[in-house]
């Protein structure tokens, strides 16, 4: 018997509601080395090059804040990767969310604060 396996993370699956239009959503750039990110991926931001990579919680380069939620999955390991975000009012599936190995529940309550700053509101 074959088994067949399904990734269930599909295009925007975290959203529960968002804005009319494309209100919610922005285009932003997911920086090179970043390797294959997930739609519901939580992101920060580098100031210096304000390019996207997953939230790093230790990182001391901007992307330790969250900025927006990976939309569309994407694979960022060898170059730039233009994709769709969500940077604000949208009520997501908190569960759902995806965060980077070894984020710890307080890291994920502050980037779930910093999200609510932009109304990215986690339910």
């Amino acid at each position: 018997m074959v088994v067949l396996t399904e990734n269930l993370r599909r295009t925007a699956h975290y959203i529960v509601s968002e804005a009319n239009g494309f209100r919610s959503r922005e285009t932003g750039i997911i920086a090179s080395g970043s390797g294959k990110v997930e739609p519901g991926a939580v992101l920060g931001r580098i100031t210096a090059s304000k390019k996207l990579v997953p939230i790093a919680p230790a990182a001391a380069d901007g992307s330790q804040n969250a900025a927006a939620i990976l939309f569309e999955g994407c694979d960022a390991a060898a170059a730039d990767v233009r994709r769709t975000i969500t940077a604000r009012d949208t009520e997501v599936q908190a569960a759902v969310l995806v965060w980077p190995a070894g984020t710890t529940d307080a890291q994920k309550t502050a980037a779930l604060a910093q999200l609510a700053a932009l109304g990215i509101a986690a339910r």
